[in-house]
């Protein structure tokens, strides 16, 4: 009677090792998976336009954008790329104090060069 009941303590054992390692393993691969950029609202991957982070702020709507195979022609070593949703007052905003310019719109965003100097 002791036998079988130390078999089955072992079994429950050996199902909550395997399942403890598995568990290990999926946080494991979600670590490694892609982070925030290039994610746009839908929640899809947008290859156009690569977000790095928010330009004022981590919260700012705005995004300082990254290169892409899209996005290369407007990149100037002397401005920032951001990337606004279109429509947003926070864009408009660029324009009349940091002197941005709109360089193209995409996929739901305006984009602007705004100078650094």
């Amino acid at each position: 009677m002791i036998n079988v009941m130390q078999g089955e303590i072992a079994g429950k054992m050996k199902i909550s090792i395997q399942l403890l390692g598995l568990i290990a393993v999926m946080l494991a691969i979600n670590a490694c998976g892609p982070q925030d950029g290039g994610v746009v609202a839908s929640g899809e991957v947008d290859h156009d336009l690569y977000f790095v982070r928010g330009y004022r702020s981590d919260s700012d709507p705005c995004k300082l954008t990254g290169e892409t195979g899209f996005t290369n022609q407007f990149l100037d070593d002397a401005a920032d790329l951001v990337s606004c949703p279109t429509g947003y007052e926070g864009g408009k905003e660029l324009v009349k104090t940091k002197h941005a310019t709109v360089v193209a719109q995409k996929n739901g965003y305006t984009l602007y060069t705004v100078p650094r100097r």
